[in-house]
């Protein structure tokens, strides 16, 4: 007859427990299975110059792609950051202008400053899904030889970019 209420507890308590374990994570904290493997390549046109861009244009250096786009709210909150950042000359910035259209992306940058080395357009979104965009904003930290090795989700935080970011970039460039 216990057996009959101990498999039921069992049950519940296995299930409380993970239950436990689950809430302690932090949502934000995604794992990325493009982290340490190549960056998906992709050509896609510049917002402003009239060539294309592509990862490989980078080879050789640490460097960081934004997603971003003009109708994005939260894109907005870590734009001063990202302005700062491109003034430190400390990494080159791409951004990736995500299922926007060039008037728009061009007038946001026009107002809010621009702190991108380049951007690229991303208008139907393609370049996005290779690289597992959830949403934007969403930022990559690439290393010298076209591997991923950080995807932040969500807005940079001041907290984030001198405590994971910059960090991150320093030993990358340093390797």
């Amino acid at each position: 007859m216990k057996a009959k209420y101990l498999i039921p507890l069992a049950l519940f308590v296995v299930l409380a427990g993970f239950l436990g374990v689950g809430l302690t994570k932090n949502p934000r904290e995604v794992p990325s299975p493009l982290v340490n493997k190549a960056a998906p390549q992709f050509a896609i046109p510049q917002l402003v110059a009239d060539k294309n861009f592509s990862p490989a244009d980078m080879k050789g250096k640490v460097w960081m792609l934004n997603v971003w786009a003009s109708w994005c709210v939260a894109c907005r909150v870590e734009h001063p950051l990202l302005v700062e950042l491109s003034k430190a000359n400390i990494v080159p910035v791409i951004g990736l202008d995500y299922k926007d259209q060039r008037p728009d992306a061009m007038k946001f940058l026009a107002q809010n400053g621009d702190p991108y080395t380049l951007s690229a357009m991303d208008i139907d979104g393609r370049v996005g899904i290779d690289y597992g965009v959830y949403g934007v904003p969403e930022t990559f930290i690439i290393d010298k030889h076209g591997v991923i090795r950080h995807k932040q989700i969500g807005p940079i935080t001041p907290e984030a970019l001198k405590d994971t970011i910059l960090p991150l970039i320093k030993e990358l460039n340093a390797s």
